[in-house]
């Protein structure tokens, strides 16, 4: 099992792709963390006898910065999961694959084990462009760039989490629509474009309201506690928000494991 998880990482970690997808979510991370810092206030009133609005003060707001391009950074994760085996079946490699681990069911562990530490390897590169950029942004207007040590750290780890979480899904995408770029194109259109708008369509209807938090967009900025944008619609807490999308990251990953042990690829 250890040589199927090493051969794995190698096949990805020997390829141009892994450094140009960390330059891209360096860069999503640490241009987005800097445009939120500088466009969030202080502690501006909204008027005369107003309350104040949050501010930079606020550790929500502050999570909103550090996970400002996370709904990028996702997209690009989702995309390494639906290459990972969708470039094996494109290139006939999966045949390959089989022959040296005779048993699938090893090679489908090995490749969610993998997906899930290069998600974490990813994570680890956005936090470094999102905290670093952010953090020096927040402490340049006067304010700390930690209001909240508990809650930050938290949301910092989650963000691991969700990056990981949605290899897996791409994953379970990539199995299922066997062209890779078919594949890519309808995930990544998903959960950047159909997701999101559904999610905002949804809340203006009774009905839709209860359906809206338990969409995998919705649910990942439950987890990160980012600031919510869809104001008809009251998000899960961080725990449920991480339960939904591990549902969906198991589902999607296990059925198209079944799927690949079963499937003659010859």
């Amino acid at each position: 099992m250890g040589g199927a998880v090493k051969a794995e990482f190698r096949k990805f970690f020997t390829t141009r792709l892994w450094w140009g997808m960390a330059i891209g979510v360096f860069l999503c991370g640490a241009a987005l963390a800097v445009v939120f810092a500088l466009l969030i206030p202080g502690r501006p009133s909204q008027g005369p006898g107003s309350p104040l609005a949050p501010g930079l003060d606020d550790p929500t707001m502050v999570s909103t910065v550090y996970t400002a391009g996370l709904s990028i950074a996702y997209l690009l994760t989702l995309t390494i999961g639906v290459m990972s085996i969708g470039s094996e079946y494109r290139h006939m490699t999966i045949t390959s694959t089989f022959l040296a681990t005779p048993r699938r069911v090893h090679v489908m562990v090995a490749k969610v084990t993998s997906l899930l530490g290069i998600g974490v390897f990813y994570g680890l590169v956005f936090l470094i462009g999102s905290v670093g950029v952010g953090a020096t942004t927040i402490a340049i207007k006067g304010y700390s760039p930690i209001p909240e040590a508990g809650t930050i750290a938290r949301t910092l780890a989650l963000s691991l989490l969700v990056l990981g979480l949605w290899a897996l899904i791409g994953l379970g995408v990539g199995i299922l629509i066997p062209n890779q770029v078919a594949a890519i194109l309808i995930a990544v259109g998903a959960a950047w474009i159909v997701f999101p708008l559904g999610g905002l369509l949804l809340g203006f209807v009774s009905w839709g309201r209860s359906i809206v938090p338990y969409l995998p967009s919705e649910a990942s900025s439950a987890m990160v506690g980012a600031l919510n944008s869809n104001t008809n619609v009251e998000l899960l807490s961080w725990w449920a928000g991480a339960l939904v999308l591990v549902a969906y990251a198991a589902v999607m990953a296990g059925i198209g494991s079944l799927l690949t042990v079963r499937r003659d690829v010859t």
